[in-house]
């Protein structure tokens, strides 16, 4: 029996691998690759001997440790997290997990490998940018070529308008089904800046979503605001180096942000057809940025000419055309009595310990007594939407 009951299809909209060290050396331009950095667990929980041990072995857990990830059957979600989690960076691997799991389909996102491709620092030298973003893109491709229910996610950063359509143009030719774009300035434009219009088109046009994810802008915020004169704080997992009390509760700030600018800058608007989802940045800010976005445009349209043209409202054209994950500890339920039930989609994180040990059930509780239909929607339905290749696949 899988984790998933059968009774309805569910739809994971945030997966990830656990890169091994040489998950962008392996698959880079030769004469890029000793430019190109090893992926760092260094801000992790995942400790250096994990790592030596598993690519001591082949790159591969051992026969002992495997047979006990497929003991664990229909809670193997709660048992076992991070890189010692089945198909954590082993593509065979992640098919068996999808099978004890039960999803229909799983997006599959990077962990690490993301660091200095997304990096905001003006002073990093395009080629060798995008040359690990193409070597991230081929080894996300070869990881979920074999099985039709992982839909890998390619990264493009926008920072050079002329690069980031060179690789949006590879990123179509393949087998990848979305484009995960750093929250960020574009380098020094906002993502609705004109340049960027035939990227927007061709990801419009291609039926191809664009997501924003956690990690792809830092995760902290900047040293000043956690200088208050007392011992510092630490992290979620008890280190230093991830998301910290302050960190997380403006992690909004940035795809709010992002998603702002595209909607005032046009973006939606010029091009209906676009789809996006907001993943494991939360979902409690949703309802507000609605509200907000409508009363700007409303009342701001007498002095901003751009927004005259606008043919329907902000809210029509996120409920339209985004969706977004919650946290597993918010209340979607409430945020579907406070906006749209279209907006939200399931995820579970997998591997990652912040998706929690049982999500279906803890979203359940979330739902509370609201509708089949309101449920068929947030675990499938709305996900179908953003990405309609799932179904017809």
């Amino acid at each position: 029996m899988a984790y998933a009951p059968a009774s309805r299809p569910f739809y994971d909209a945030d997966s990830h691998i656990m890169e091994l060290p040489d998950f962008l050396q392996k698959y880079a331009d030769p004469a890029l690759r000793a430019d190109i950095p090893a992926v760092s667990y260094a801000a992790s929980i995942v400790t250096d001997e994990e790592v030596a041990e598993i690519m001591a072995r082949g790159a591969r857990h051992s026969e002992e440790h495997l047979a006990e990830l497929i003991k664990y059957g229909d809670h193997l979600i709660a048992r076992v997290k991070e890189i010692q989690a089945l198909g954590a960076f082993d593509a065979r691997e992640r098919s068996k997990a999808l099978d004890m799991l039960g999803f229909k389909k799983q997006l599959v996102f990077a962990t690490h490998s993301v660091a200095m491709p997304f990096s905001p620092s003006s002073k990093l030298d395009p080629r060798i940018r995008y040359g690990a973003v193409r070597a991230h893109n081929r080894h996300m491709i070869d990881f979920c070529s074999h099985d039709d229910r992982l839909m890998g996610v390619a990264i493009v950063p926008l920072d050079n308008p002329e690069y980031a359509l060179k690789e949006l143009d590879f990123v179509l030719a393949s087998k990848l089904k979305a484009v995960w774009i750093p929250h960020r300035p574009c380098g020094d434009r906002s993502p609705g800046h004109v340049e960027f219009d035939p990227f927007w088109a061709r990801l419009a046009e291609s039926g191809t979503p664009f997501a924003l994810h956690v990690g792809g802008s830092p995760l902290q915020l900047a040293k000043e605001w956690a200088n208050n004169g007392r011992a510092p704080t630490k992290d979620w997992m008890g280190g230093g180096e991830n998301l910290r009390t302050k960190d997380v509760a403006v992690l909004h700030q940035g795809p709010e942000t992002f998603i702002s600018m595209m909607v005032i800058d046009g973006v939606f608007e010029r091009f209906p057809k676009l789809r996006g989802a907001c993943v494991e940045l939360g979902a409690g800010w949703v309802p507000s940025l609605l509200v907000r976005l409508d009363w700007v445009v409303k009342h701001w349209s007498k002095t901003d000419t751009n927004l005259k043209s606008f043919s329907r409202r902000p809210s029509e054209q996120l409920v339209q055309q985004m969706a977004f994950t919650p946290f597993v500890f918010e209340a979607v339920g409430d945020l579907i009595d406070q906006s749209n039930d279209e907006l939200y989609l399931f995820s579970t994180d997998y591997p990652h310990t912040e998706g929690g040990r049982n999500p279906i059930a803890r979203f359940e509780t979330a739902l509370g007594e609201r509708s089949e239909p309101v449920r068929d929607r947030f675990y499938a339905e709305n996900f179908l939407r953003i990405f309609p290749e799932a179904r017809a696949a």
